[in-house]
């Protein structure tokens, strides 16, 4: 599974509207950035109380990526 099948795979179980979940990946030479979009209703849910939620994703990207030695952000669109 790839880190953005994996982060689509998470907020589609997160929020109630999984059709709106949209993913963009921009890669470069050392980094991946992943553009995460969800609907407007559901972005506190990918976000969390204080940015728990949105934590806790970044740490798995991070986790997942370390194989890879790239490294992966995850940019969350309102």
């Amino acid at each position: 599974m790839s880190e953005k099948e994996l982060v689509e795979f998470i907020a589609k179980s997160l929020v109630d509207n999984a059709d709106k979940v949209d993913v963009k990946m921009l890669e470069s030479e050392r980094s991946t950035i992943l553009e995460l979009s969800v609907d407007e209703n559901d972005i506190g849910k990918i976000i969390g109380k204080h940015g728990r939620i949105a934590k806790a994703i970044r740490t798995i990207l991070s986790a997942v990526s370390n194989k890879s030695n790239k490294r992966v952000l995850l940019d969350i669109i309102d």
